[in-house]
């Protein structure tokens, strides 16, 4: 089975430079309906899709982040974890929301930017917030151990003291795991 985003035709663009920014630009529009048409269509472009989208997050405009955030969620490319990672300091809920649900669905690949987030600069309480969410949601199998006591810091009252220590913590244990 292939990857929402994986063409048959290996290498080759799915749509043009200017389909993917006309629907970009569809983004934010006034109807929801040619919004949530312009976002499937993305969507389906997928990997292509990806560069825009991402720059899309950085828009004035709240509909079209959170149409940005909601595609690359569904895209699911780890090249955007970076972008969606910033996304959870978006000043709109709904917008931190689906980047933090974005990052949960790229799992692994997006956790080594996001506890080196939490180590670098704890003290945004919407990234720990964001973190949390994520954290929580991956913290199951083999992630279990890694993560729990990331998420256990990130509940306590000291968390900006905290929090910081366990992601490292967390990170090592990765580290181990990959050289399994």
């Amino acid at each position: 089975m292939t990857a929402p985003h994986d063409t048959p035709f290996s290498g080759y663009s799915v749509a043009g430079k200017e389909t993917i920014e006309s629907l970009v630009t569809g983004l934010a529009g006034k109807d929801g309906i040619e919004r949530v048409r312009a976002r499937r269509s993305l969507v389906t472009i997928g990997a292509d899709a990806v560069p825009a989208l991402v720059e899309a997050l950085g828009s004035p405009d709240q509909y079209v982040r959170w149409e940005a955030a909601k595609a690359l969620g569904q895209i699911g490319d780890p090249v955007a974890a970076k972008a969606l990672l910033r996304a959870l300091e978006d000043r709109t809920f709904d917008v931190r929301w689906l980047a933090a649900e974005g990052l949960i669905v790229i799992g692994r690949e997006g956790l080594r930017p996001l506890l080196q987030a939490l180590i670098e600069q704890p003290k945004p309480v919407w990234l720990r917030e964001g973190a949390h969410h994520v954290l929580h949601d991956l913290a199951h199998g083999s992630l279990r151990t890694a993560l729990l006591p990331v998420v256990e810091a990130l509940e306590n009252v000291d968390a900006v003291v905290l929090a910081p220590l366990a992601a490292e913590t967390a990170l090592d244990v990765l580290a181990r795991m990959d050289a399994e």
